[in-house]
């Protein structure tokens, strides 16, 4: 059996013992053997400090195989999907851990239209990888290395022109210290916003907060919102493929009530995953499509179904209007553009129906999540008796006859179980998110 690489987002680990310049110089071969040993990479990465050796290790392995490099240097994800597509590449690489700690790198895949590779695509690389089925081409034959600066600037014109904000929308950009730390204030500012920043000095060891976007690592970006009277506040990963808000009065926008809001503004279907609340029935105006969680999954189903817009409640958005991959820079402009042509965002996010809404994860090693996650479904069946539907679509989601549900599924990025659950009654979203937590701690 061949041993994984990829989890939902790409390849991730600790650098040195699971992320080496090894396991990129050989990953770059594998990807050169899949793409017939010829044609053009764009390689990108963010902004930690472990970067730049695996930039030139994985450009060496498509080199030393005949692909030629387009290096973009430090950039946010959703540049090398735009590049990708606008520079007619036959494949994307992005250098990222996105939200994981300064300690993480990563590797990421793109198409040639921008879009993640999908799990089918990863698990041929696998094998090319596992089975070392690397070409080394003649010396006369090595691939061509150069650069690109200029694809940033078209980057930035092509989103400002995607809307239309404001005229001095006061806005607090915090990017983390990551990859969006100099295009996304240009970009808000270019869009005629006065523009705040803090945490938008690049640097790979994330000082000002960690780079996932919740309201434990955003105490300060929802303070300088208040205490600046600003109109909106935007924060980024540390790739800044996602994005999330903070409202006027300071308060960090619920995840599942944001995506709804932006879905109202598509017509056709929705795509969305399984852990993405009611709300977004309720809104939308049209069909709600779940896949399991993974930004690759939302794309190939948007593509499959023809729709308008895709997006997860952690703030990875599509916008299949401008490119298949996630961008939270286009995101957190969308928002801007809703924001100052609707009003406060705290009264826009009162519209969307909103329920409790729990979301926990439990540490668990990796050969742990693979062990309890196979008895998963009979534990969970035998903790309820008020069940209407079973979901294995990715890990396993349980609807209840009080239209309350639960899903339990393993992180496919880090060494967590993870438990998401609404409910309509507050108490009985805590009855099932202690039963849930009960049955993982007892079976670890």
């Amino acid at each position: 059996m061949v041993a994984k690489l990829f989890g939902t987002s790409g390849i991730r680990g600790k650098i040195g013992s699971e992320v080496t310049c090894e396991l990129a110089l050989n990953v770059g071969k594998s990807i050169a053997y899949y793409l017939d040993n010829k044609g053009t990479v764009v390689i990108g990465y963010d902004t930690r400090t472990t970067n730049k050796m695996l930039d030139q290790a994985i450009a060496a392995g498509l080199l030393e195989s005949g692909v030629n490099v387009v290096k973009i240097g430090m950039v946010p994800t959703p540049l090398v999907g735009y590049a990708t597509e606008k520079l007619d590449a036959d494949a994307g690489i992005m250098l990222t851990a996105s939200h994981n700690p300064s300690q993480y790198n990563g590797i990421k895949l793109w198409n040639k239209n921008g879009m993640a590779y999908t799990s089918a695509q990863e698990r041929k690389i696998e094998e090319i990888y596992a089975n070392k089925d690397y070409i080394s081409v003649t010396w006369d034959n090595v691939g061509e290395l150069s650069v690109n600066e200029e694809i940033k600037g078209q980057y930035i014109d092509d989103l400002v022109s995607m809307v239309d904000v404001k005229k001095d929308l006061k806005v607090v950009i915090d990017c983390a210290s990551g990859a969006g730390s100099e295009i996304s204030p240009l970009v808000f500012r270019k869009a005629g916003c006065a523009v705040t920043t803090i945490n938008s000095q690049p640097d790979g060891f994330f000082p000002g907060r960690n780079p996932e976007p919740n309201a434990e690592n955003l105490q300060t970006l929802m303070k300088t919102v208040v205490a600046i009277g600003a109109d909106l506040g935007i924060a980024h990963d540390g790739d800044a493929d996602r994005m999330i808000t903070v409202d006027e009065k300071g308060n960090i926008s619920p995840f599942d009530s944001l995506l709804a809001l932006i879905s109202k503004e598509f017509e056709g279907n929705i795509v969305t995953t399984v852990d993405a609340g009611l709300c977004m029935d309720e809104s939308v105006k049209g069909e709600v499509i779940r896949t399991p969680v993974g930004d690759v999954n939302v794309a190939e189903a948007i593509i499959e179904k023809d729709a308008t817009f895709g997006g997860e409640p952690s703030g990875t958005w599509l916008h299949p209007d401008f490119c298949m991959c996630p961008d939270g820079i286009l995101s957190g402009l969308r928002m801007a553009e809703i924001v100052s042509r609707d009003g406060n965002l705290s009264d826009l996010l009162a519209q969307i129906p909103s329920y409790p809404n729990i979301r926990e994860k439990i540490t668990c090693s990796k050969e742990a999540k693979v062990k309890i996650m196979e008895n998963m479904e009979e534990l969970l069946k035998n903790a309820f008796d008020d069940i209407v539907d079973v979901n294995s679509l990715d890990g396993v989601r349980l609807t209840f006859s009080d239209d309350s549900w639960v899903l339990v599924r393993p992180s496919g990025t880090e060494d967590y179980i993870r438990i998401t659950l609404e409910s309509r009654d507050d108490a009985r979203a805590l009855e099932i998110k202690e039963a849930c937590i009960k049955i993982i701690n007892e079976n670890l």
